[in-house]
């Protein structure tokens, strides 16, 4: 899936009116990596301490494996994917940008499902479920109109991949509405794999696009081309490993097919030849994440054929490693190419990078060697300093209007 024309500062679009023409509703990554961030300390304070026995859980309802984990996916990282791909769509499939009042009501929905979801002990379950079930279906209705009249047919992939995730939600709420705690699970392991589904299909085109960047900056050769028979293989492995686990196929085919994900992953971002780029930070970062990705296929392989590893690690490995790793790349990227700044990575950032590698390092280690629960709050108090990182260094520039566009390179 080509890029239709450059990347581009996001300058203010013509105003509509008094607090929707403000710098934050300019585009999508604006106020959704401002609700990320801002959540991902919050959400994760609150479970730490409920998991060291600190404070109360905050549902005593739902087990607090289950409330941390869908709201790790349905709130923290449903924000970020929406910043992401809502940013990304105007540049790449020449959809035209949601911003003001369009924009806003995406927020608002997000924000109102959290709400919903803190105060569920004294809401009805299906007023929960509703609240909680509106952001993407909304982001469907407005994207989808434009991504049938794309060029490239191929980014109507996005439609698919946004309706399993509101699927999942929707399978998870029922699961609590049912007092069914397997099929709540059920579902949010469902929105795992749409996530990944996801990584795979929008990260496997900017990593190989933004290394060429890089090569071509440095001397060093060119972009890998894309083959689309392999691009294809690493989407259905994904997804035929998705149906294999949520249906609860034997553990042979589960792991063979984690087994077939493993290499054909390998394969594919080996192609990209990323060790070429180390000396480039925000290239660096996403092929670690892939790196992550490939050894989460590896776990989930030892995890069903072997079980020498939890069953967990392999998700963990995914969601702390993989998916932490290119979320941070890819907000600082678009934090300040969109905002007219240089691509150049700022020292705090670095950091923020070792810290997350770290965060998924120990949770590891935790999942594995089944460790102390201080273990897994070290990791993730590791992991929330990453985005209190972010906040400081990107805070005021979310809210402040982009710079004159610079020279920056995609």
């Amino acid at each position: 899936m080509k890029p239709v024309q450059q990347f581009r500062t996001h300058q203010m679009p013509a105003p509509e009116s008094s607090a929707f023409s403000a710098p934050l509703w300019g585009s999508a990554f604006r106020p959704f990596y401002l609700l990320g961030a801002l959540y991902a300390p919050l959400l994760m304070v609150v479970w730490a301490g409920a998991y060291l026995g600190v404070w109360r859980a905050p549902s005593s309802a739902l087990p607090l494996g289950l409330w941390h984990g869908h709201e790790m996916v349905f709130g923290f990282a449903a924000a970020i994917i929406t910043g992401i791909v809502l940013t990304a769509l105007p540049s790449w499939a020449g959809t035209r940008e949601i911003h003001g009042r369009p924009l806003a009501l995406l927020a608002a929905l997000w924000l109102g499902g959290r709400l919903a979801w803190w105060a569920a002990p004294s809401l009805p379950p299906l007023v929960v479920a509703v609240a909680d079930n509106l952001l993407f279906p909304a982001v469907f209705v407005m994207v989808a109109p434009q991504l049938l009249r794309a060029a490239n047919p191929l980014y109507l992939l996005l439609l698919p991949v946004l309706a399993a995730l509101s699927g999942a939600n929707l399978a998870c709420h029922a699961g609590l509405v049912g007092g069914d705690p397997a099929l709540a699970g059920l579902g949010l392991r469902a929105g795992v794999y749409a996530v990944i589904v996801l990584y795979v299909l929008k990260g496997g085109v900017l990593t190989p696009i933004f290394t060429g960047n890089a090569l071509r900056e440095k001397g060093r050769g060119d972009q890998a081309p894309f083959r689309l028979t392999l691009d294809v293989a690493a989407v259905a492995l994904v997804a035929l490993l998705a149906g294999f686990d949520l249906a609860g196929a034997p553990a042979a085919a589960t792991g063979a097919a984690a087994l077939a994900c493993t290499l054909i992953h390998a394969w594919r971002v080996a192609r990209w030849q990323g060790w070429r780029v180390a000396d480039v930070p925000l290239v660096l970062i996403m092929h670690l994440g892939f790196a992550w990705l490939i050894f989460a296929f590896a776990l989930k392989t030892v995890a069903e054929l072997t079980g020498f590893v939890p069953e967990t690690a392999w998700l963990h490995a995914f969601t702390v490693g993989s998916l932490g790793m290119m979320m941070l790349g890819l907000m600082t990227r678009v934090s300040l190419r969109h905002t007219g700044r240089p691509l150049h990575l700022p020292p705090a950032m670095r950091l923020a990078g070792v810290l997350v590698f770290a965060a998924a390092l120990v949770r590891l280690a935790a999942s594995v060697h089944e460790l102390d629960a201080w273990v897994v709050a070290v990791a993730a108090l590791l992991w929330t300093s990453v985005f209190v990182i972010y906040l400081s260094r990107f805070g005021t520039i979310l809210l402040a209007p982009s710079l004159a566009r610079g020279g920056a390179k995609r």
